[in-house]
C-alpha cells in the first residue's frame, strides 16, 4: 500500500549494530505487510572520516534532503577523530541535518515499560508504577546554544565554508576567552511550542490526573532568551485554552522530574536545557538504551537513539537496541500521519506492543537492564513478535 525510502546511516561505533536491528523492523513489516523500505546505506561519521577524509560522501546531504522519506541514523562519536577546527569529526552529518534540513523539534518519549528496571538509587529497582511515567518533551532544535555549531556543521554538510559568529567584547573578563552565543528567537519557539501543544491534543494527559498539560521551562528569572520564550509559550498557549498551562524553572524541574514524574504530560524547553534534562529524564524509562527520539521539521525528519556510539562497548554485541527499534516506531508512525495511512500507523502501534511484551516477559534483556541478552538476540525477539503479530492482520 505504501513505498517508502528510507537513508540508514549506521555512523560509529555502537550505532552500526543497532542499526542493523532498526533495518531488522523494517525488513519485517515489508515481509509480512504491503508496505515497501527501500533503503539506502549511507557510510558516515569520525571512523569514516579518519577513513576518508570525509564526515560522509559528497552528495549525501542532497539525498537526505531531496530523496529520503525520512532518514534513520545509528550513532556518531569515534575517539580521536576531529577536525582541524577541532569539531567532533562526523558532527556535521548529525548537527548539519538539524540545521540545514530545518528540523527544529527534538520530540522525546520517556516512558517506562512494564518489567524495566531502572537505577535511580544506585541499583535496579521498580521504584515506581510503569503507568506513572509517561511524557514527550520537546526540546527546541536549531537555536540556543549550539545556533554557531549547528550554521557552521549545515555550511559543511552543504559543502561550504563554515560559520564563526561574529567577535564580541566582555568587559571586566581577562584572560583567554572563550563563549557561544545563545540566540533564541520568538518564530524558532512558536513552532517548538505548537508542535508541543498540537502533540498534547493526541495523548490521553498526565498520569496522574489524565489531564492535558504542556509545562514550559526555561530560566526566565534570569535570561532574556527564556523570557522571550516564555513570552512565545503564552502566545501559543491562548490558542488552547482547553489545555492546561504549567511553567518551571529548569533547576527545580530536575528535582520535580525525578520526584514527581506523574505530573508531566508534554514539556517544552530550549536546546540546552531540552539536551541536559531528557538525558536525566532517561533514567526513569530504564537508562539511554531505552532513550529514542525524532528530529522533526515541517519537510523532513530523522531518527535515531539517543545513547552514543559507546566506543567500548563497539563490536561486543551487548548494547541495548530497543531504543533504535523505537526510533524506527517514531518513524513509521510520522510517515503514516503525513501520508494519512491508517493501516501504517497501526503497524508502528504493533511495533510498540511488540517492545511492551517482550520487556514485560524479561527473559531477554541486555546488561543495562539487569540481563545478559545479546543485542542482535533482542533485536531478532522483537522482529519475531512483531512478525507473529503482522501475520493476524
Amino acid at each position: 500500500m505504501s513505498d517508502h525510502l528510507i537513508a540508514v546511516l549506521p555512523g560509529d561505533g555502537t550505532g552500526k549494530e543497532v542499526a542493523i536491528e532498526a533495518q531488522r523492523i523494517l525488513d519485517t513489516i515489508q515481509q509480512h505487510t504491503n508496505h515497501g523500505f527501500e533503503q539506502t546505506v549511507i557510510q558516515c561519521g569520525g571512523q569514516h572520516y579518519l577513513d576518508t577524509g570525509e564526515e560522509w560522501a559528497e552528495g549525501s546531504f542532497d539525498f537526505c534532503r531531496d530523496e529520503a522519506d525520512a532518514i534513520f541514523m545509528g550513532a556518531i562519536g569515534q575517539p580521536g577523530a576531529r577536525l582541524p577546527n577541532g569539531d567532533l569529526a562526523g558532527g556535521s552529518v548529525i548537527l548539519g541535518m538539524r540545521s540545514g534540513l530545518d528540523l527544529y523539534a527534538n520530540v522525546r518519549p520517556i516512558r517506562l515499560y512494564e518489567g524495566v528496571p531502572h537505577k535511580v538509587h544506585g541499583r535496579f529497582t521498580n521504584i515506581w508504577d510503569p503507568d506513572l511515567v509517561d511524557m514527550v518533551i520537546l526540546r527546541e532544535n536549531t537555536e540556543g546554544l549550539y545556533h554557531s555549531l549547528l550554521h557552521r556543521s549545515a555550511q559543511r554538510a552543504k559543502g561550504l565554508e563554515g560559520y564563526e559568529p561574529p567577535s564580541i567584547e566582555f568587559p571586566g573578563l581577562q584572560g583567554e576567552i572563550a563563549y557561544d552565543p545563545r540566540p533564541i528567537s520568538s518564530h524558532g519557539s512558536e513552532r517548538l511550542i505548537q508542535m508541543g501543544f498540537d502533540i498534547a491534543e493526541t495523548r490521553n494527559g498526565a498520569p496522574i490526573d489524565n489531564v492535558n498539560r504542556v509545562s514550559c521551562i526555561d530560566k526566565s528569572n534570569v535570561t532574556r532568551g527564556c523570557q522571550l520564550f516564555r513570552r512565545s509559550y503564552d502566545k501559543i498557549a491562548d490558542k488552547y485554552p482547553h489545555i492546561v498551562r504549567d511553567y518551571g524553572y529548569i533547576d527545580a524541574f530536575t528535582q520535580w522530574l525525578t520526584r514527581t514524574p506523574e505530573h508531566y504530560d508534554v514539556v517544552v524547553t530550549s536546546n540546552m536545557f531540552g539536551d541536559i534534562a531528557t538525558d536525566l529524564a532517561s533514567v526513569l524509562q530504564g537508562g539511554m538504551g531505552m532513550a529514542a527520539s525524532g528530529n522533526i521539521g515541517d519537510n523532513h525528519a530523522f531518527f535515531e537513539p539517543v545513547h552514543g556510539s559507546a566506543p567500548k562497548h563497539a563490536g561486543l554485541n551487548k548494547v541495548n537496541p530497543i531504543a533504535s527499534i523505537n526510533s524506527i516506531q517514531m518513524m513509521l508512525d510520522w510517515l503514516a500521519r503525513r501520508s494519512n495511512d491508517d493501516d501504517l500507523l497501526h503497524v508502528s502501534k504493533l511495533i510498540d506492543q511488540s517492545v511492551a511484551e517482550h520487556l514485560k516477559d524479561g527473559k531477554s534483556l541486555t546488561y543495562d537492564l539487569g540481563g545478559t541478552a545479546t543485542c542482535s538476540g533482542v533485536g531478532i525477539a522483537v522482529a519475531d513478535r512483531l512478525a507473529a503479530h503482522l501475520k493476524e492482520l
